[in-house]
C-alpha cells in the first residue's frame, strides 16, 4: 500500500511540476528607436519573469536582463540596431541552466524602465524595455525644436500611432501608422515651403509616442496649432469619408482640473507667467478657463477651414467638426484638431489612402485649410500678421489680370500668395489678395 501511494504521489508531481527548461520562451525581439528613446520589445510565449542590472564601469555600458526558465528562439545575428543608443544585443552565460541572459550594449548610461504587458489585440505576452536618450536623428524634412523660428506660424503635426502600435489595419493589410506618417511628412513639407509657416513633426518616423506626451511636445515648441492625422475604421466595410474631431467640453473640464494641479505646466500654458499661490487659485482657474475657451473656439474654427478644403477633394463622412474626449486634444495652449483622412476599413478608401497622389491631395487640403485659418487669425508678430491680405471669391468673368488691376497688385503677386502654378482660376475659388505693391 505504501508503494502504491508513493507511486501515485510521484505520478501527480510529474503531471503538475513544469520542468524548469523551456517553461517560457522569447519568440521575437523588436526594436523601435525614436528621437527621445529606444523601446525594445521581447515577445514572450507566456508572462515574462525577469531580473536585471546595469554595468556602467566601462564603455559600452550594459543592461543585463535575466529570464529564468526561458528559451531564446531568436537568432540575434540577424537583429540589426538602427538606434544611436543601442550598439548591440547579445547573450551571455545565464545564472542557471535552462535560462537566458540578454546583454544590451549601450553608448550611454541610462536608467531603464521595464514593464510586463499582457496580451492585447495582435500581441501576446511582452516585456517592454524603454531606454531614455537620443536614439534617432530626425528626418531631413522634420525640423527639430532648435530649428524653429520665432516669427513663423508653428504647426505641430502628429502622425497617429507608430512603432508597435499599427493603428487600424485595412482589408489588404495596410497599417494606419504608415499611411498617416506619409501624409504628415507631405503636410510638413508643404508647410515648411511656405515662407510664413513651419512644421514640427511629433512623430517623424516609425516609433510610438505616448498619447499624453503628444500635445505636451507641441506645447514645448510653442506651437500655434496641433493637428493629429489618423485614418478611421469600423467593424463593417461600408462607412467611408473624412471627418475632423475637436475637444469636447467634458474632456476640457477634466483637463483644466489636472492642469491647475500641475504648477509647472500651468506656467508654460500661461506663457511663462508663474502660477499664483493657493489663496489666489481663482485667478489661475479664470486664466486657464479663458485659455481653454479660446483654444476650443479656435480649434473649431480651424477645423471648419480644413473641412471645407477636404470636401473639395474627397468624400466626407461628417461635414461639421465633431466633439470627442480624446487624449491628444488636451492642450489649453493652442487650438487642436484630429483629422480622420478616411476609413481604412473600407476597401475602396483603403486603396485611395495607399495612393501617393491621394495622400498628396489630402496633405494639400489640410495645408490650405490651416493657411486660410491663420490668414484670418494671424498670431501677433508673425509674417501673416505683418502682411495681412484681403480675401476674394472668384465670380463669373473674372481673371487674374482683372483682379490684379482691381486691387492694385500684380498677377505674379496673387499667384505667389496663393501658391498657384497657372493663371487659371475657377468660379467660387477663394483667393488671398496681397497688399498693393
Amino acid at each position: 500500500m505504501q508503494r502504491f501511494f508513493a507511486f501515485v504521489i510521484t505520478l501527480l508531481l510529474a503531471l503538475v511540476v513544469v520542468p524548469a527548461h523551456g517553461a517560457n520562451s522569447i519568440e521575437n525581439i523588436r526594436m523601435w528607436p525614436s528621437p527621445d528613446n529606444t523601446r525594445i520589445v521581447f515577445d514572450m510565449a507566456n508572462a515574462a519573469e525577469y531580473s536585471y542590472f546595469t554595468l556602467n564601469q566601462s564603455h559600452p555600458y550594459r543592461l543585463v536582463i535575466d529570464f529564468p526558465s526561458t528559451e531564446l528562439k531568436v537568432n540575434l545575428d540577424y537583429l540589426e540596431s538602427n538606434s544611436l543608443l543601442v550598439k548591440n544585443i547579445r547573450t551571455s552565460t545565464p545564472k542557471l541552466p535552462g535560462s537566458t541572459r540578454i546583454v544590451v550594449e549601450l553608448d550611454k548610461q541610462v536608467d531603464p524602465i521595464l514593464q510586463v504587458l499582457t496580451p492585447q489585440d495582435m500581441y501576446g505576452h511582452r516585456l517592454v524595455v524603454d531606454l531614455p536618450g537620443t536614439s534617432l536623428k530626425r528626418e531631413g524634412h522634420a525640423l527639430s525644436a532648435d530649428d524653429l523660428q520665432e516669427r513663423k506660424v508653428t504647426v505641430a503635426i502628429d502622425a497617429g500611432h507608430g512603432g508597435e502600435d499599427p493603428g487600424s489595419i485595412g482589408p489588404r493589410g495596410t497599417y494606419e501608422k504608415d499611411v498617416v506618417l506619409t501624409i504628415s511628412r507631405a503636410l510638413a513639407n508643404m508647410i515648411n515651403e511656405d515662407p510664413g509657416m513651419q512644421a514640427y513633426l511629433i512623430r517623424s518616423d516609425d516609433y510610438y509616442v505616448n498619447l499624453n506626451d503628444r500635445p505636451r511636445k507641441a506645447e514645448r515648441v510653442k506651437a500655434d496649432l496641433f493637428v493629429s492625422i489618423h485614418a478611421d475604421a469600423f467593424t463593417t466595410p461600408q462607412p467611408r469619408g473624412a471627418s475632423i474631431w475637436v475637444l469636447s467640453n467634458r474632456r476640457a473640464s477634466t483637463e483644466m482640473g489636472r492642469l491647475l494641479e500641475n504648477k509647472e505646466r500651468l506656467s508654460d500654458v500661461l506663457g511663462g507667467v508663474p502660477a499664483v499661490e493657493m489663496e489666489d487659485s481663482f485667478l489661475n482657474e479664470t486664466l486657464v478657463s479663458m485659455s481653454m475657451d479660446h483654444a476650443m473656439a479656435s480649434g473649431y474654427e480651424a477645423a471648419n477651414e480644413v473641412l471645407a478644403e477636404l470636401g473639395r477633394i474627397t468624400k466626407m463622412h461628417k461635414t461639421k467638426p465633431q466633439h470627442a474626449s480624446l487624449a491628444v486634444l488636451t492642450s489649453t495652449a493652442m487650438p487642436s484638431m484630429l483629422v480622420e483622412t478616411g476609413f481604412i476599413s473600407n476597401p475602396t478608401e483603403e486603396q485611395l489612402l495607399r495612393s501617393n497622389q491621394h495622400q498628396q491631395k489630402l496633405a494639400r487640403a489640410i495645408y490650405q485649410g490651416v493657411r486660410s485659418y491663420f490668414l484670418r487669425r494671424p498670431p501677433d508678430g508673425t509674417i501673416f500678421a505683418n502682411n495681412r491680405s484681403s480675401r476674394h471669391v472668384v465670380r463669373s468673368g473674372e481673371s487674374l489680370s482683372v483682379l490684379a488691376q482691381r486691387y492694385n497688385t500684380s498677377i505674379a503677386a496673387i499667384k505667389a500668395r496663393n501658391n498657384l502654378n497657372s493663371s487659371v482660376i475657377q468660379i467660387g475659388q477663394v483667393l488671398e489678395i496681397p497688399s498693393p505693391e
